[in-house]
């Protein structure tokens, strides 16, 4: 009897799951790059998520994309978590080893930051402070991008000031708390500017936020991408300033979890960008 190899299986897992572009994302690289593997979506809940990581890598998964709500439960469950993730408090990506471990990391900041110096190759990261609307998963991944590459100064916002307040806990003396109703004051002389919540998403409300002291130098770019231009980009363009929309770190997060699994390194360019919009 031939021994044929297992065909590597790949997904993300989540609740709800049906939204998610990243199924259209990977199946395109996987065509792309003539790989025998597959990448599905799978909806499951909090209380069957301990036993779906103990099946799923006996079925032939080599890894998964994490998204809501599991992203920060799934830090507990992984036997290998990095720094980076256990700092941030939260995974998007996970390695089923060989030797039956469970790989957690976050690939969020790294998509984030790719996204910028694809789309905008002139942003200097040191020229100034950034600010930050949101203190989430997301922001926290953000801030810790952010800092990494310099940024000398971040000043965050969030509805609820607590969370700013334990975001500043834990990554120090950069983080500088201001309330969401003082935006003219906090935007001033910023460099960079990053909305990371779901304000302005189809379906949310609008982010409703007046940014009449906004720095026409500043690179302004927004987590969301459905709508792919929000109104929050547009306002900012028409002040000057440089926007990126938010599909791009989208497609470079995924790109180093497709590289484990498949054993290739896909390309982030416009044709997966194309691939992915029209799907």
């Amino acid at each position: 009897m031939t021994d044929v190899p297992r065909i590597p299986l790949a997904g993300v897992i989540g609740s709800p799951v049906a939204h998610s572009r990243s199924p259209s994302l990977h199946g395109y690289w996987l065509r792309r790059y003539a790989i025998k593997g597959f990448y599905i979506p799978m909806d499951v809940g909090q209380a069957d998520l301990k036993e779906a990581l103990a099946v799923l890598p006996k079925l032939g998964f080599v890894g998964l994309n994490v998204t809501i709500p599991h992203k920060e439960t799934i830090l507990s469950l992984a036997d290998i978590v990095t720094d980076r993730a256990a700092l941030i408090g939260a995974a998007n990506t996970l390695i089923f080893r060989k030797d039956g471990r469970v790989f957690a990391d976050n690939t969020d900041g790294s998509g984030f930051i790719a996204n910028l110096r694809q789309h905008a190759p002139g942003w200097a990261p040191s020229a100034g402070p950034a600010v930050v609307f949101g203190a989430g998963g997301a922001a926290r991944a953000i801030v810790a991008a952010l800092i990494e590459v310099g940024v000398p100064e971040i000043r965050v916002a969030n509805r609820t000031r607590a969370r700013a307040e334990a975001l500043r806990s834990d990554f120090g003396a950069k983080i500088h708390v201001y309330d969401w109703v003082q935006s003219e004051m906090f935007l001033e002389g910023a460099t960079t500017v990053v909305n990371t919540t779901a304000l302005g998403m189809t379906g949310k409300p609008e982010f409703k936020v007046p940014m009449a002291s906004l720095n026409p130098k500043a690179l302004v770019t927004d987590l969301v991408y459905t709508p792919l231009r929000t109104a929050f980009l547009d306002q900012a363009e028409q002040a000057g300033c440089t926007v990126v929309d938010g599909l791009g770190m989208l497609l470079h997060q995924a790109a180093p979890g497709f590289e484990r699994w498949f054993g290739t390194r896909p390309d982030v360019d416009a044709a997966t960008r194309a691939a992915v919009l029209s799907s």
